[in-house]
């Protein structure tokens, strides 16, 4: 796999609003935010896309959304809810080629709203 600017940013030669960093996994602040609240939770683990995982990289995912759970949690918003999607190759929105997590939250994010659901 060719490196990616997430490799980059996990190898600290660019800037990112860190959330949280282990061994395994890194999360930061999306430079483009679609909600009030958007980070990334990425493996350190280069995979390019899901069909790239194998079997012995479940564990790993698994970690990426604790990870999301767990930022969730300390920044107040677990309660309330949040949205995690995971895009992949360019029909499912994919830009860049290491696979990530997207967290977004912040806002009612179904469509239609909940409470327009309630009145039908």
């Amino acid at each position: 796999m060719s490196e990616t600017i997430f490799t980059k940013i996990i190898n600290k030669e660019i800037p990112a609003e860190i959330l949280y960093e282990d061994d395994e996994a890194l999360a930061f602040s999306d430079i483009n935010p679609q909600a009030p609240i958007h980070f990334l939770v990425i493996p350190k683990k280069p995979i390019a896309t899901i069909n790239d995982m194998e079997a012995a990289d479940k564990a790993l995912v698994g970690h990426l959304h604790w990870v999301a759970a767990h930022i969730a949690e300390q920044q107040g918003f677990a309660q309330e809810g949040f949205r995690t999607v995971m895009n992949c190759n360019e029909h499912g929105g994919q830009t860049v080629y290491h696979i990530h997590l997207h967290v977004l939250a912040g806002k009612p994010l179904g469509w239609p709203p909940y409470q327009e659901r309630l009145k039908v």
